[in-house]
């Protein structure tokens, strides 16, 4: 097991990047051979706990998921999550907000896609565009996106007070490996349609975000909504210490079937 504390930002702590290495595979020996063979383990861990989450029924967790662009989020959702029940487990992909969002406050159409007991959600990108996109490209002013982190905050409070378990996981990438995985989804029959102009726009204000992440997180990690950031240069690495976040948070919760009905012992089926 990858001990999760080593990638957990505590509230309070503030982020330099350059303690942050995204080609670290901490606390794991082995190579890129071994940990494709853990994570099949792994996977089937969070599953079995994935299953008594869902039968148990009277809590959630909420996973929010964020990266730059080509950081990984899907691909950590395809391996990480292989083999859980989808119906207990959702994804939620927030693009950008329709006239119809925009005619609410910014955290009502990601309030309605919460988890409902029993269930796992995965925020593909989340609420959090809110203090990152609109800061960076200047959607709204500072005075604006300055209040929502204390927003942020305080929404997350109520989901946990509700029981959501919240775990948020920034998918931390170099500007070089970003680089490299455009140049590959550019030149991928299967993967270009994923390529926009727009990228390289977002990629030329790289500066712009890394310090929105940062503030960010320093902001919202909290004690009950915990900021993890994960190395993800090495994709198979990112995927184990995902996944032994989760499985780590959810053996905390301790989800347990319910009781069996009474005198099943004495049931014959014929």
């Amino acid at each position: 097991m990858i001990d999760p504390s080593l990638y957990r930002i505590v509230p309070g702590t503030k982020i330099d990047w350059a303690n942050h290495d995204p080609d670290a595979k901490t606390g794991f020996g082995g190579g890129k051979t071994e940990g494709k063979s853990l994570l099949s383990a792994l996977n089937k861990r969070l599953a079995g706990l994935q299953r008594k989450l869902w039968a148990e029924s009277e809590r959630s967790l909420l996973i929010v998921l964020q990266a730059t662009d080509t950081g990984g989020k899907d691909g950590t959702i395809r391996h990480v999550f292989k083999g859980v029940n989808p119906q207990g487990v959702h994804v939620r992909n927030f693009k950008q907000p329709s006239a119809w969002d925009l005619a609410h406050d910014y955290l009502w159409r990601v309030h309605t896609h919460a988890p409902e007991d029993g269930a796992m959600t995965i925020f593909n990108r989340s609420h959090y565009e809110d203090v990152l996109v609109v800061r960076v490209h200047q959607l709204v002013s500072e005075t604006v996106w300055s209040k929502r982190y204390r927003h942020i905050r305080e929404f997350e409070r109520i989901l946990a007070d509700e029981g959501t378990t919240i775990v948020k996981i920034y998918l931390d990438i170099s500007k070089e490996e970003q680089a490299e995985r455009l140049r590959e989804r550019l030149d991928d029959p299967d993967a270009v349609w994923k390529f926009r102009t727009g990228d390289l726009e977002d990629r030329a204000m790289w500066d712009e975000y890394r310090q929105a992440y940062k503030e960010a997180i320093e902001e919202t990690s909290t004690e009950y909504a915990p900021w993890y950031v994960v190395p993800a240069n090495r994709k198979w690495y990112r995927n184990l210490v995902v996944s032994n976040i989760l499985i780590h948070t959810l053996e905390q919760m301790d989800p347990r079937y319910p009781e069996a009905e009474e005198g099943l012992d004495e049931v014959v089926i014929t």
